[in-house]
């Protein structure tokens, strides 16, 4: 193995069971179906690098792990804070407004037609794979939904 064939980075654990896993790297999209499962869970993040396995180079191995995490989706029955009321206030319906939050992460804000709302956090909510990727890539564990009529609040906190 040489080494321009190892890929590091932040992977997103998209399936998992006891002998295989698949790595999506949060960056890129790249997918990487591992012959074996190191001990990782779907919806798990890891930074690490993964290598082929010769001598086809079809699958790959986790042949170094950083740090590894879980990541979750709750849709929160609170609503969204004051500030990101007045953003959507302030934005157009279907827009997006990214902001850091104090701290670690980030907030997302999105101004929907109004009885789309529910709608609106079921897409985020179900979209998994992306919604865990951008998790993942800002290094947070937690990803919070939070609504009111017409706004909807993704949070991406530790």
């Amino acid at each position: 193995m040489t080494e321009d064939e190892r890929v590091e980075g932040t992977f997103l654990v998209t399936a998992a069971d006891e002998d295989s896993a698949v790595l999506k790297n949060v960056e890129s999209g790249q997918v990487h179906t591992l012959s074996s499962n190191p001990g990782v869970e779907r919806h798990d993040a890891v930074e690490g690098v993964v290598a082929p396995d010769p001598p086809m180079n079809v699958t790959y191995q986790l042949i170094e792990v950083e740090s590894k995490w879980g990541l979750s989706i709750e849709v929160s029955d609170e609503s969204p804070t004051a500030d990101s009321r007045d953003i959507a206030a302030d934005q157009p319906v279907g827009d997006l407004t990214r902001k850091e939050r104090a701290g670690i992460g980030e907030i997302h804000v999105i101004t929907v037609p109004e009885g789309e709302t529910e709608q609106a956090v079921s897409d985020v909510a179900e979209d998994e794979e992306n919604t865990l990727s951008r998790a993942a890539r800002l290094g947070v564990n937690r990803v919070e939904i939070r609504s009111d009529s017409g706004v909807v609040a993704v949070r991406y906190m530790p």
